[in-house]
């Protein structure tokens, strides 16, 4: 296939395809905290000055689409990666809404030939609209001879 990977990049980076809402549920964060092995009082108690949902909480949530609509098929893909970068609390009992683009597409060549590499962020804004933490998820697909 030897697909243009700029030509791709150009068409589809960081253009938002996907916008959801979350409602963050503090019995779930403070769940989430405990099987995570959280130890910090103002994740795991609600009446807690600062509480606050994990860090990594963002990780669990996920848009309704992973990839736009007529993104190219490379091959099957497969997971590469997470990461997350936090940069104010997440609140539970608020809403937050989710919004998706690619954040990176590149490629690799390896023993098996070339692998492209797709990053879809996720961004969460709180309801005045402040940016509280990006999520990534990473896939790579082999590409077809």
């Amino acid at each position: 296939m030897d697909a243009d990977i700029e030509e791709i990049r150009g068409k589809f980076l960081n253009l938002d395809f996907d916008e959801k809402q979350f409602h963050v549920d503090p019995a779930v964060t403070t769940e989430y905290a405990r099987l995570c092995g959280e130890t910090a009082d103002r994740f795991l108690n609600e009446s807690h000055e600062d509480f606050q949902a994990p860090p990594t909480y963002v990780a669990s949530l996920s848009g309704s689409r992973m990839l736009p609509e007529n993104f190219p098929r490379f091959g099957i893909g497969m997971d590469a990666g997470k990461g997350i970068e936090c940069l104010q609390p997440v609140r539970p009992g608020t809403t937050i809404t989710g919004k998706t683009h690619l954040h990176d597409i590149y490629t690799k060549t390896g023993r098996s030939g070339r692998m492209i590499f797709v990053v879809t962020r996720i961004e969460f804004y709180d309801e005045a609209g402040n940016h509280l933490a990006n999520s990534d998820s990473r896939m790579v697909m082999r590409e077809k001879s």
